[in-house]
């Protein structure tokens, strides 16, 4: 049985996968259900570094550095040694001093080596406690009065894209920047894991206002264009079937669309693999067309990928089929053996004609009588 099969040519007829054809689709749905939707402004931003969770190490005296266990990236807690100073008063031997991390945190940067001269208050090297961290969002000035301290937002960073991240709003910039426009609005990740570091890139959803009892999926099942919104519903009773649903959305944020017509509470829609039941749901292109669009290789019909391993076996099999032995040439043999057998007829027909016949060699003396 093909894993594939269309009822009909219209794109609105049901599309039927079999157990291979989910497992290479990767189909995933979700139920449509009634939420509370969050209505948000986008903003991009930054991370920075809490000013207060900053700090540096310098020495109290000139000399020079003797001893540093400190490389940029590691992590020290407070009161840990990470360089040691020798003075360039006279004794025998110098006096040293010893220099500690004023807090816990990671060494952001260092700005001496062995050996190097040091001065009073000149900054060695930086400790930064990154358990939280700051995000800013440069929101426009038109969209500061939606939100207040204490507005939550989502906020996505592009150096960890499977994660999201929420935040609270602690504070506005003191001046909003000319040339952009916008206004820095700070908000407070935590960061118990430390992946999130200053100076990263950040994309914020901030929530603005909420409804609730909102019927809504997630973006990602959202399919076509603005005058042209459908989504793939997998059937109640029968396993493996989905219908192509028109539906007709309302607001959208960065995480859900709300359906105002098309879908009812409990609707599975799918949410994952939607896009290549696009290509199957037209009706002229084949399941192996789709999954090649889809995934960006070649497969084969039953939508396994096609392997250079599979298409020899494949092609054996053809040749087996038609009756060719994998070492004999692919063109049919059998022609060749009837042109062989009327040739061996017309040489056996050419030698019976031209046989002698019976005494035709003897000589006949005319004068010889017969006995």
């Amino acid at each position: 049985m093909p894993w594939l099969q269309l009822s009909g040519a219209e794109p609105s007829h049901p599309i039927v996968l079999d157990d291979v054809g989910m497992k290479n689709l990767r189909i995933e749905t979700v139920m449509a259900e009634e939420t509370t939707f969050a209505e948000t402004i986008f903003a991009l931003g930054r991370i920075e570094a809490i000013p207060e969770r900053t700090g540096t190490v310098s020495s109290r005296i000139s000399g020079r550095v003797i001893e540093l266990s400190a490389t940029p990236g590691s992590e020290v807690h407070r009161g840990q040694e990470v360089a040691r100073v020798e003075s360039r008063q006279p004794g025998d031997p110098p006096p040293t001093i010893s220099l500690t991390a004023p807090l816990g945190g990671i060494i952001t940067h260092l700005d001496t080596r062995l050996g190097d001269p040091v001065e009073p208050d000149k900054p060695l090297l930086e400790i930064v406690d990154l358990g939280e961290v700051d995000a800013y969002a440069r929101v426009p000035e038109d969209q500061v009065g939606k939100i207040k301290i204490g507005t939550k937002a989502h906020i996505r960073i592009a150096a960890l894209p499977d994660q999201s991240f929420d935040g609270e709003l602690l504070r506005f910039g003191t001046t909003a920047d000319r040339e952009s426009g916008t206004i820095d609005a700070v908000f407070r990740i935590p960061n118990s894991k430390g992946m999130i570091r200053p100076g990263m890139r950040a994309e914020f959803s901030i929530v603005v206002s909420e409804r609730e009892n909102v019927l809504s999926i997630p973006r990602t099942a959202l399919q076509g264009d603005a005058s042209n919104r459908f989504v793939y519903v997998r059937d109640f009773d029968l396993p493996n079937v989905f219908e192509k649903a028109p539906v007709q959305i309302g607001e959208m944020n960065d995480r859900n669309v709300e359906i105002i017509k098309g879908l009812f509470p409990a609707d599975d829609v799918v949410t994952r693999g939607a896009y290549s039941l696009v290509f199957a749901g037209g009706g002229t292109v084949s399941l192996k067309e789709a999954l090649d669009a889809a995934h960006g290789h070649e497969h084969a019909e039953d939508g396994s990928e096609l392997t250079p391993e599979k298409k020899a076996q494949m092609a054996a099999e053809k040749r087996a089929a038609a009756g060719l032995d994998s070492s004999e040439p692919q063109a049919s043999s059998k022609p060749w053996k009837i042109l062989s057998g009327v040739l061996a007829v017309l040489l056996l027909a050419s030698l019976l004609l031209h046989r002698p016949k019976a005494g035709a060699g003897k000589v006949v003396n005319p004068n010889q009588k017969e006995a």
